[in-house]
């Protein structure tokens, strides 16, 4: 990491510090040992961030990052470790809500080889798909499931 990511980074964190209460700027705030209390970590890890000396390592950000009111994610992020390609939300991860997954999907998602594909929907659609009418008649009929229900 360059010196001017360090120090990017650490202006980020000192910055949510100051938000949230901690003293971090007078010799006898105290606000970097609270911090370093509060989060289990060593008081010089949280000085050396401060000092622009090194860059935390994933524990000690693990630990800070909820105190200052963020994500490890954007903690990670921020300090240029990872893109935010390499940590994509979950929901960047998700089909559209109005996407219906087959039988087939989830063949290929539990790893049915190709060659038992048909049998794996036939077995799984006898389990979703009522098998005769009940007495009562067909209003009484389930209605098929979808892989969503």
């Amino acid at each position: 990491m360059s010196s001017q990511g360090l120090d990017e980074f650490a202006g980020w964190v000192e910055g949510l510090m100051r938000a949230r209460g901690y003293d971090i700027d007078s010799p006898r705030g105290g606000g970097k040992s609270r911090i370093a209390d509060e989060a289990g970590v060593h008081r010089a890890a949280v000085t050396r961030l401060l000092q622009r000396q090194s860059m935390p390592d994933l524990e000690t950000m693990r630990r800070i990052a909820p105190l200052l009111g963020v994500s490890v994610r954007d903690m990670l992020i921020r300090s240029g470790r990872v893109s935010p390609e390499e940590l994509p939300l979950a929901a960047d991860l998700l089909p559209p809500s109005d996407w219906q997954p087959t039988m087939e999907d989830f063949a290929r998602w539990l790893g049915v080889p190709d060659e038992r594909l048909g049998v794996f929907v036939k077995v799984v659609n006898q389990f979703l798909e009522p098998d005769a009418e009940p007495a009562d008649g067909p209003a009484a009929v389930e209605p098929r499931r979808t892989a969503r229900d």
